[in-house]
C-alpha cells in the first residue's frame, strides 16, 4: 500500500501515518492539496491530512479543497495527542534561552502562546509549512541561534536537543487527521468501535427556519451530531454550506431517511465519507 502525507519527514501526519499504515510506503508532500492531488490521481492509495484541531479549530483547506477541488471521501480518520516541544540545534544547547527566532506551524505557535510569552517575550515567530519544515530548517543552520516548536519524532529524525517539552497551553490537545481515498477504493485499517458517518449540506436559498429544519431530520431519528460546522460556498456573501459529523455507520434506514427528508426540504446533500475513526 502507498500512502502520502504532509510532509517533510516527522510531522504529526507522518507520525499518524506511521501508527496506521506501519508497512505502508509512506511519501511526504509539501502542501496538502498535493498530497489529495496524488491520492485522486492514483499515484497513492490514500492521503492523510489534517483535519481538525481540539484548540485552532478546522483545517479549512482541507474541508475547501475537499468539497470543491477533489472527488476523495473520507475513508477513515485518525485523533492524534499532538506535544510540542521547543527543539534547537545542539551546539546552541547552552544558550537555548537567547533564541534570536523561534520557527514552526502557525497553529503549533498558536498552541504554545503562554508559554511563548512567558520565556520568549519579545522574541520573532516565524510560520513553516510545518514543524517538521521548522525543524529541519533549525537543523540546517547550527549557525543561526534559533529554536523550532516541533515533535519528538522531529527532534529525534533530525538531531535537535529537546531544551523544553510539553510546552502547549492545554493538555488536551489533540489533532483529527483524515485518511482520504478515491470512492470505492479499499483501504485496510485496524478495527474500531467508533464510527462516523460526514454529510455536506447546501440549504435552499432565501428560506426561513432552513436549518432548524435540517437539525429537525436528525433529532427526531435520534441520531447524533458530533460536529456541525459552516464554510462559505465561494459563490457569493451569504452563502454557505454545512459540515455534519453523525456518530453513526451509515445504515440502510435511519440516516438515508435523514438524507430523503432533507432532499425534499430543497438541500443539496453529499455523502463525504462514513468511516471508522482511531484513537493513536
Amino acid at each position: 500500500m502507498k500512502i502520502g502525507y504532509l510532509g517533510p519527514k516527522a510531522t504529526f501526519t507522518d507520525l499518524a501515518a506511521r501508527q496506521l499504515f506501519s508497512d505502508a510506503e509512506r511519501t511526504p508532500y509539501v502542501s496538502i492539496p498535493e498530497c489529495m492531488d496524488a491520492a485522486a490521481a492514483g499515484e497513492i492509495d490514500a492521503a492523510i491530512v489534517p483535519l481538525e484541531n481540539s484548540i485552532e479549530g478546522s483545517v479549512n483547506i482541507t474541508i475547501d479543497y475537499l468539497v470543491h477541488e477533489s472527488e476523495l471521501v473520507i475513508a477513515g480518520e485518525a485523533v492524534v495527542p499532538i506535544r510540542q516541544h521547543l527543539l534547537v540545534h545542539k551546539a546552541n544547547i547552552d544558550q537555548w534561552n537567547k533564541a534570536e527566532m523561534i520557527y514552526s506551524h502557525p497553529h503549533a505557535l498558536a498552541q504554545c502562546h503562554k508559554f511563548l510569552h512567558k520565556e520568549f517575550k519579545g522574541t520573532p515567530l516565524e510560520n513553516m509549512a510545518s514543524t517538521a519544515a521548522a525543524a529541519k530548517y533549525v537543523q540546517d543552520h547550527p549557525e543561526l541561534n534559533i529554536a523550532a516548536i516541533a515533535n519528538g519524532l522531529a527532534a529525534d529524525e533530525y538531531g535537535l536537543a529537546r531544551v523544553n517539552e510539553n510546552i502547549h497551553d492545554y493538555s488536551y490537545n489533540h489533532t483529527v487527521f483524515a485518511i482520504l481515498a478515491k470512492e470505492g477504493h479499499s483501504i485496510r485499517l485496524k478495527p474500531s468501535d467508533d464510527y462516523k458517518t460526514t454529510l455536506m449540506i447546501t440549504l435552499p436559498s432565501d428560506q426561513a427556519g432552513a436549518l432548524h429544519q435540517v437539525l429537525s431530520a436528525f433529532s427526531w431519528r435520534k441520531l447524533n451530531l458530533s460536529k456541525i460546522e459552516s464554510r462559505p460556498m465561494k459563490t457569493g456573501l451569504g452563502k454557505y454550506f454545512f459540515i455534519i459529523d453523525i456518530s453513526l455507520k451509515m445504515d440502510e434506514v435511519l440516516i438515508p431517511g435523514a438524507i430523503a427528508e432533507l432532499e425534499a426540504l430543497g438541500c443539496s446533500v453529499k455523502l463525504l465519507g462514513s468511516y471508522t475513526s482511531h484513537r493513536i
